[in-house]
């Protein structure tokens, strides 16, 4: 399903929120039984956890760069505020232990470049598993030149293979770069699987959310002309905090190809220099 994601988007281990806060305003945040990580999409913004404050310098927007964040553990509550206001992102899952709040600063993210051609894409790894620690929060942004095809090829994570898959539901957070003024769109597939039955072909447009119960998920396409944007926000059942994916059996053999393709020359759209 997709549509604004104001108040908010639950499943049965992640959640998300999108807050839209004016110059000056601030909104409260009770962490419940699930961590969070606030996540600047434009802006910047004070996040206060019980007695603890951390500012986030935030970033212009989501094409112009990696943004610091803020974790918010189970069982907290958090105010966030914003003098010149801008959008914030409430990345949440179920979670059993009550881990410490945390600042997550923006040069310590991990910019990786996947896939080649028509497939490339740019992943900021700033909460992957192994990278920042929470109790089963899995969370990642990924920014695909325009006319490509992310997400690709299509692959799932419905079900516990130890060693070859993890059971780890998903949401898809998307904002979509205009052109010359021209608002833009994309279009997310998700297809059954043998372990779910979720079956979605959906225009996406910014702001929009696609919840992924199970199903093999891709491609994620960007339009000509716009390049997109998305947050996936990963978590599930089991006690191993990873992510661990089967590809589709039909279209797999894609990756065989990249080795002999380049790295679109739009990537990184930012990142270390020495990606450049």
């Amino acid at each position: 399903m997709s549509g604004p994601a104001e108040p908010g988007h639950r499943q049965q281990y992640t959640a998300l929120r999108v807050l839209e806060l004016a110059p000056g305003a601030s909104q409260s945040h009770a962490a419940g039984d699930s961590e969070w990580i606030v996540l600047p999409l434009s802006g910047g913004c004070t996040v206060l956890v019980d007695d603890e404050v951390f500012e986030l310098r935030g970033r212009p927007d989501v094409f112009t760069g990696v943004t610091d964040f803020a974790y918010v553990p189970r069982d907290a509550h958090a105010q966030i505020a914003s003098g010149a206001g801008g959008r914030f992102a409430l990345a949440g899952a179920k979670c059993e232990r009550r881990l410490p709040a945390r600042y997550g600063p923006a040069p310590e993210v991990p910019v990786e470049l996947r896939g080649t051609g028509s497939c490339s894409r740019q992943v900021n790894n700033f909460a992957a598993a192994g990278v920042f620690a929470c109790d089963r929060l899995i969370a990642v942004e990924v920014l695909t030149p325009a006319g490509n095809w992310s997400s690709y090829p299509p692959h799932k994570h419905d079900e516990h293979v130890p060693g070859e898959e993890s059971e780890l539901e998903e949401i898809y957070y998307y904002e979509i770069a205009a052109h010359e003024g021209t608002t833009g769109l994309g279009y997310q597939r998700v297809s059954p699987s043998p372990h779910g039955k979720t079956d979605i072909l959906t225009e996406v447009r910014t702001g929009d959310v696609v919840l992924i119960p199970d199903g093999w998920h891709g491609p994620s396409i960007a339009s000509p002309g716009h390049h997109m944007y998305y947050l996936n926000v990963m978590a599930g059942p089991g006690a191993e905090r990873e992510w661990l994916i089967r590809d589709h059996p039909d279209h797999g053999w894609i990756r065989s190809t990249w080795p002999s393709q380049p790295v679109d020359a739009r990537l990184p759209f930012y990142g270390p220099e020495d990606l450049r």
